[in-house]
């Protein structure tokens, strides 16, 4: 073994570690490797419904959600089953805006960083993300496809991955995280490092926009991130500035949907959130500081809101006295309008949070979805983070990489479910405690956790 071939071992071991694990706890559960799972006396929250369902009988094959029934379903041989005793089944959970490659690093190392390093931190993640109950994640910004190829693969357990691939922006846009002393930019020169690793792509041009989008639908993006206006993490990105302009907007658009697929833009302010409208972008990230006639304008034209409840801790995060602090401050409070603004209007909102350069953070990734008692009903915010957010994944189109229906107990669905101990209808911080609370989570009809006494192979 040369030295080469000795460092990627070396540097594998990790990765292969998890996977061997994963393999040992599936060996070691009775119902992991079956290929039915019938759950019993089971109440269902749907993904949709404002209340649970009569006890009921849940069959799965395969990967997919055969057969619901409020009457005793025969058990077949070979079939595993799991006594529910009265607890909920509902769908697994799905998070519309996460950003996988960028949880664990710090944003010096996500961009500078060793790629081996940070891909086996992500990797880590995903598998701990799984175990919070997050069966799915749209992810809308960074190097994400090695890590969807090592999850849909088996290599590691993961939740399914929607991804958006590199963050397409302009120069001195957010994203554009370059140091003044990369300056000028050469077009068809070398690329920066963060372009090399595939984190964002600088595109000035309605060609140039043309170019890195094929290249992100050319690695399998299931749909197209840009960014519309500034941001607050990017030193060199003004909250106001709208970046793109419209025929540029518009060439991603038009390459998307020459794919079968939609473009997402993020925005806060007016003029960036109806511009990326006029160009025919199908969703809108964050729009925190939208104004009444935008929000109206959004419901007007059927689009999109991604909306995140980001916490506190994730402002403070940014030092004291800084450009990024600063306009932090001027994003938060505008959170809570957007969110008043989407119920008065209706708005198709979907839910994810945003977590950035925060491993602790994320830990508290389904207390962050409980936060949304602020605004809704505790059905309705788990309705938005299953059913919901699964319709605005079927946006995708051909471009789906797990086709299917996702985000709701029904027959026909893909098998993505959680067996909670307790009603989160009655008492959504039970979500808070995913490693107390979630006795058994399914993701794609395969069983990665279960905690449930007497759970047997017939």
């Amino acid at each position: 073994m040369n030295s080469m071939s000795r460092r990627i071992f070396v540097a594998a071991l990790p990765l292969m570690a998890v996977g061997l694990a994963s393999a040992a706890r599936a060996q070691g559960n009775p119902s992991a490797n079956a290929s039915a799972t019938l759950f019993q006396n089971v109440r269902i929250f749907d993904g949709k419904s404002g209340s649970l369902s009569a006890p009921s009988s849940v069959l799965v094959k395969g990967n997919t959600i055969e057969r619901i029934s409020t009457t005793p379903i025969a058990i077949e041989p070979g079939v595993a089953v799991i006594a529910g005793n009265g607890r909920t089944l509902m769908p697994g959970l799905i998070d519309a805006h996460w950003h996988a490659m960028l949880i664990r690093p710090n944003p010096v190392e996500s961009i500078n960083g060793d790629i081996g390093y940070n891909n086996i931190a992500a990797g880590a993640e995903a598998t701990d993300t799984l175990m919070r109950g997050f069966t799915t994640i749209r992810d809308v910004g960074g190097p994400i496809f090695g890590l969807k190829s090592a999850v849909d693969s088996g290599i590691i357990a993961g939740p399914r991955i929607y991804p958006s691939g590199a963050v397409i922006t302009v120069t001195s846009g957010h994203g554009d995280f370059r140091q003044l002393s990369e300056l000028p930019r050469t077009i068809g020169g070398m690329l920066s490092r963060m372009e090399q690793i595939g984190g964002s792509m600088v595109a000035d041009s309605p060609d140039e926009v043309r170019v890195r989008v094929r290249e992100q639908l050319m690695q399998g993006a299931s749909q197209i991130k840009l960014t519309a206006g500034g941001g607050v993490s990017s030193p060199f990105s003004p909250i106001d500035a709208v970046t793109f302009t419209e025929p540029e907007l518009r060439a991603a658009v038009e390459a998307a949907e020459n794919w079968g697929t939609y473009v997402v833009a993020h925005a806060f302010t007016p003029a960036a959130i109806q511009r990326a409208i006029a160009a025919g972008v199908k969703c809108i990230e964050h729009g925190f500081l939208m104004d009444d006639a935008t929000a109206k304008l959004i419901a007007e034209k059927g689009v999109w809101l991604s909306l995140q409840p980001l916490r506190e801790e994730l402002r403070q995060g940014f030092r004291e006295g800084s450009v990024e602090r600063a306009k932090a401050d001027e994003v938060w409070p505008g959170i809570g309008r957007a969110y008043e603004f989407a119920k008065k209007y209706k708005l198709k909102t979907a839910w994810g949070t945003d977590v950035l350069f925060s491993r602790a953070l994320a830990q508290r990734q389904g207390a962050i979805l409980a936060s949304l008692v602020r605004w809704y009903t505790p059905a309705e915010a788990l309705a938005m983070a299953t059913g919901t957010n699964g319709e605005l994944l079927a946006l995708s189109g051909k471009r789906n990489p797990y086709p299917g229906k996702l985000g709701v107990v029904e027959e026909g669905a893909l098998a993505d479910l959680l067996l909670v101990d307790g009603n989160p209808i009655d008492n959504i911080k039970l979500i808070e405690d995913p490693a107390m609370n979630f006795l058994v989570i399914m993701k794609d009809g395969k069983i990665h956790k279960n905690l449930v006494a007497g759970g047997r192979r017939n």
